[in-house]
């Protein structure tokens, strides 16, 4: 008899009633429960009850109202994580808008592609990032309104209003809009380290899930570190994880391996909304502390499942679980808790079909390189295409089902493994190379504290694989004794010929490393040659 146990086992896979996933009516259902009961705390120890969030809420809609927002309209937030945001974020779909979050390092080309692309007519930004707008085309904008501290501005003809506005208005004549779970939630923008920016339509119901296959464990007492940017997937679903559960949140404005377990001390976290990438590496490498295992954190989604991330686990004592997901989904993958399976992203969560396919979508037999591609029993909980870009749209859901662009094997029994972007794959006198198993070994020689592993061009055809490294704190890093201390760790054809040292890696600000931007520059002057090299 078939298993039907949910994967994972808090994961109801049904359609969720509208009250449990449409924010509005979460914000609403909270303050009428538990009023009292803190929901939102920030960095600086500021603290929402649930009745003082909705007010909040209810305020800024109404000032958003009065300046002609309407369901369905676009409202663009470019803010840091905040108070700000969060008021920006909820009144714009309370009122049935939907938000477009900006992210906060953009400028020029990329941040005038946004707003043009949105025609929004309003825009909610922070004060010192204000200025950048006077550089490009701002569309269809007329209304800024300016929160937080800087210099007056003025930018062409659009009229520029303070923060007051969202929060002395009179909320009394305001009511939610009955939002369903299919329409449109945000417009979340892919970080662009592989080519153009495309706004993702993030439907509430997606949202949701995402928040519930990640977060349904959690229960009334817990608290929900929110540390990823809230124009990233990662910080937005942790909210909507935590509302839905009726946890707290505390909300930071931003990772730091130096203050990371001090921030999860001072807020009580017993979750956070995630630790990806090199974020469990640069943690690894934190000196040890008679206290470390003294935390309130219970669980943590994280990703990749490395050998760091056993040492870290077993270190704080916290359970673990990984998975696979991007902006356009709802965590098709999940592991097992606390998996062993190093490098796994887990099985098909309950209520998807993946496959892995070739280049004309026939699937591929375990043990082969093919691209993931979904599809869900349940409508709405993969993005219904990317704003305004209809072939890009088409391209992801030919043949019916939504192909990630995304690399992976996967084993016997049923395990799937990440191998790398199709855009970032490595081809290597006839051998295919995933840049994240190079990043693995490399990430585990005591003086590295960061790398990006890449392809460069090679005399001999194909690829050659570069590695660029950035040196752990206090630490001599040496080529020649990087690859010496490789060459017994790693397959021979997967060997890093090309070592470049520098000081950081450029990243965007959800830590993804912007390999792009290194692998344009190719083989630069201070590229060590391991053939040269003679080692």
């Amino acid at each position: 008899m078939a298993d039907t146990t949910p994967h994972p086992p808090w994961f109801n896979p049904e359609m969720p009633r509208r009250e449990d996933c449409v924010l509005a009516a979460l914000l609403d259902s909270r303050a009428a429960q538990e009023p009292d009961k803190p929901m939102i705390v920030f960095e600086d120890g500021a603290a929402w009850t649930a009745a003082e969030t909705l007010e909040h809420t209810r305020r800024a809609a109404a000032a958003m109202s009065a300046l002609g927002v309407v369901a369905g309209d676009r409202v663009l937030a470019w803010l840091p994580n905040g108070p700000s945001m969060l008021r920006a974020w909820f009144a714009s779909n309370y009122l049935g808008a939907t938000l477009v979050p900006i992210n906060t390092a953009y400028r020029g080309k990329l941040l005038a592609h946004v707003i043009t692309l949105a025609g929004a007519r309003l825009l909610i930004g922070d004060a010192e990032l204000l200025p950048r707008l006077a550089e490009i085309e701002t569309g269809a904008l007329t209304t800024v309104i300016r929160c937080g501290n800087g210099a007056d501005i003025t930018v062409g003809s659009l009229h520029i209003l303070d923060e007051g506005v969202l929060t002395n208005s009179d909320s009394s004549s305001i009511a939610p809009w009955p939002a369903q779970p299919w329409d449109s939630m945000m417009i979340i923008y892919t970080s662009g380290t592989t080519g153009p920016s495309k706004g993702v339509i993030n439907t509430y119901l997606q949202q949701h899930t995402v928040g519930q296959v990640c977060f349904g464990y959690l229960g009334q007492d817990d608290r929900m570190l929110v540390n990823l940017p809230l124009f990233h997937v990662g910080g937005t679903t942790a909210i909507m994880g935590a509302l839905a559960r009726g946890s707290s949140v505390a909300v930071y404005d931003r990772f730091s391996t130096a203050r990371f377990w001090e921030q999860i001390r001072e807020s009580g976290a017993t979750a956070i909304s995630g630790l990806l990438g090199t974020m469990v590496s640069f943690l690894d490498k934190n000196p040890p502390s008679d206290v470390d295992a003294d935390n309130p954190l219970k669980r943590v989604v994280l990703s990749p499942v490395t050998r760091q991330s056993f040492r870290l686990a077993e270190r704080y004592g916290f359970d673990y679980f990984s998975g696979f997901n991007m902006t356009e989904v709802s965590v098709p993958l999940v592991s097992d808790l606390n998996t062993q399976v190093q490098s796994s992203c887990g099985r098909p969560r309950s209520g998807i079909e993946c496959r892995l396919v070739d280049s004309n979508d026939i699937p591929v037999p375990d043990g082969q390189i093919g691209e993931l591609v979904i599809r869900s029993d349940l409508p709405w909980v993969i993005t219904p295409g990317y704003f305004g870009m209809p072939e890009a749209t088409a391209r992801a859901w030919r043949n019916g089902w939504f192909h990630t662009g995304d690399l992976m094997t996967r084993d016997a029994e049923g395990n799937y493994f990440f191998v790398d972007r199709e855009k970032d794959a490595i081809r290597r006198r006839g051998e295919n190379i995933s840049s994240i198993e190079v990043e693995a070994e490399v990430s585990e020689f005591p003086a590295v504290s960061e790398v990006a592993a890449y392809a460069v061009p090679s005399e001999h055809g194909e690829d050659e694989v570069m590695v660029a490294v950035a040196p752990a704190e206090g630490a001599h890093l040496e080529p020649k004794e990087l690859i010496e201390y490789l060459q017994p760790r790693m397959t021979k054809f997967m060997l890093p010929r090309y070592v470049r040292v520098l000081a950081a890696l450029p990243r965007t600000p959800t830590n993804k490393v912007q390999k792009h931007e290194l692998r344009n520059e190719g083989i630069t002057a201070d590229t060590w040659d391991r053939e040269a090299a003679d080692t």
